[in-house]
């Protein structure tokens, strides 16, 4: 009889067939997304290390050199300017990431999914290595460093269209809410992992810092080759209702959501929308610009926060780098409440623009009184990371699901996926104009470098002001409430 399973046996033949390879499917895309953002990190922790305060550091007595300020660091970042250096580096791969993130889609719809992630991760896992590599090749040239960054960030690119689109297959309507937004947290794991990893060997051997994220996403590249089913169809399972076909929107809706598309079937589009026609949609253009400006102070803080640590607070490389992944810490919380608050009341715009207010402040506050004590350090970093990656994290996921739901996208996909590219693609640029401006900004100070970060967050709290205002409207019954932006 069944009542005589062990209970542990009775919880297993629970689960249906389908459950399990949807779970599985669950598992490995976060474990995928998770290797490509560890493999990103180590860069911003080893910065720390290549230009030290050499004066502060006992100098060999064998060694050769005269130059008693900068003998402990790496050129060519031993120079006066080696934060532009470190800038030109950071910019070199997420421009080549945002000029490749408008055109990684294309790709992969035309290539199957296992073999375009699977390239990606091999060739990010090489690339990573390579720039670890210049530490054994003593390698002192900008030049390869630039280049090397450079063709990471075009293999990135593989990562997010092809893990969203997978989920896609597996995941229709009901699928969505909590579980994927915990999902979508493996950006923020992926930065601790990678932070804590490349802490590891930054002191004594910076090259390993890059080589061990190199290889473990290569080997996660591996086991997405041997491991990943892209379809339901391809092992038997049943595939997922597709109210209307909005794939997208029912992965990323957020916990509660209504679903505010009409039971009667829509018309069937096959003919994908013009560049032009997808911002014509209401939002996209707001969210978009909206997102440029998150995604800048968010990168910002990934590739320069353990160096301000570490020249500010005069932590050694390896605890300024693990004190920074609070702030990926605090994102993951911020990006579940975010959207859990913008499901309650409907409001997502309004959800990004309180939370971009409150940041402002708190980031003024971070860079005067955040390095007071070691608590103070930590609770600042955890407040800051869930403002400041919050909004950001409801951009890239519930507000594509309120994008599917209006009517000019009903039935087409296709389309979706372009409205989509857009507002990533654009976030992408200010995740590139951020780190740039903060290697030009902060040889002046890095008092100057945070008046940045806060003017960005109030532009783009700005600019999301007219959707706000829809919103508002109507909490007070002056139109009718919908979730979202359907109507805007």
């Amino acid at each position: 009889m069944r009542s005589s399973l062990a209970p542990g046996i009775r919880l297993i033949t629970s689960f249906s067939r389908d459950s399990w390879y949807r779970g599985f499917t669950l598992f490995l895309t976060f474990l995928f997304y998770t290797s490509y953002h560890l493999s990103r990190k180590p860069i911003s922790i080893v910065k720390s290390q290549l230009h030290r305060n050499c004066s502060t550091l006992i100098r060999p007595p064998n060694l050769n050199g005269t130059d008693n300020e900068t003998w402990c660091d790496w050129a060519p970042f031993d120079q006066d300017n080696y934060q532009t250096l470190f800038g030109a580096v950071d910019n070199s791969f997420l421009v080549a990431y945002a000029i490749g993130m408008f055109f990684s889609g294309i790709f992969g719809e035309r290539v199957p999914l296992r073999y375009y992630l699977t390239i990606g991760m091999l060739l990010s896992g090489l690339f990573t290595c390579l720039f670890g590599l210049g530490f054994y090749l003593n390698i002192h040239s900008i030049w390869y460093y630039a280049f090397v960054q450079a063709m990471n960030g075009l293999v990135q690119t593989t990562g997010w269209p092809a893990v969203v689109a997978c989920v896609g297959n597996w995941f229709g309507k009901g699928k969505r809410g909590f579980i994927m937004g915990v999902w979508n947290s493996h950006t923020s794991v992926g930065n601790i992992l990678g932070s804590l990893i490349a802490g590891v060997f930054v002191s004594s051997a910076w090259g390993m810092s890059f080589i061990v994220p190199g290889i473990i996403i290569a080997s996660t590249g591996v086991l997405c080759f041997f491991f990943l089913v892209e379809k339901p169809e391809d092992v038997g399972c049943s595939p997922p209702q597709h109210h209307n076909s909005y794939s997208n929107e029912e992965i990323f809706s957020s916990p509660g959501q209504s679903n505010s598309i009409s039971s009667e079937p829509a018309e069937e589009h096959t003919k994908a929308i013009s560049f032009c026609g997808a911002l014509r949609i209401p939002g996209v253009m707001e969210f978009s610009l909206c997102l440029l400006f998150a995604k800048l102070v968010s990168y910002t803080f990934l590739y320069w926060l353990p160096l301000y640590i570490a020249n500010v607070a005069h932590f050694d490389p390896k605890e300024a780098g693990d004190m920074s992944t609070l702030f990926d810490v605090g994102g993951i919380v911020g990006g579940i409440v975010a959207g859990l608050v913008s499901d309650q009341t409907g409001g997502r715009a309004s959800t990004c623009c309180v939370m971009l207010i409150l940041a402002a402040p708190m980031l003024f506050l971070f860079n005067h009184i955040g390095q007071h004590s070691l608590a103070t350090t930590i609770g600042m970093l955890l407040v800051c990371g869930a403002l400041v990656n919050g909004p950001y994290a409801l951009i890239t996921t519930a507000v594509s699901a309120d994008l599917g739901t209006h009517e000019s996208l009903r039935g087409n996909s296709r389309a979706l996926s372009t409205v989509t590219a857009i507002i990533d693609g654009t976030g992408s640029i200010g995740a590139a104009l951020g780190p740039l401006l903060a290697g030009l900004i902060s040889p002046t100070g890095w008092n100057n470098v945070f008046f940045m970060l806060i003017t960005a967050d109030i532009l783009a709290c700005l600019l999301l002001s007219r959707l706000v205002y829809k919103e508002v409207r109507g909490w007070c019954g002056h139109s009718p409430r919908h979730r979202g932006f359907k109507e805007i």
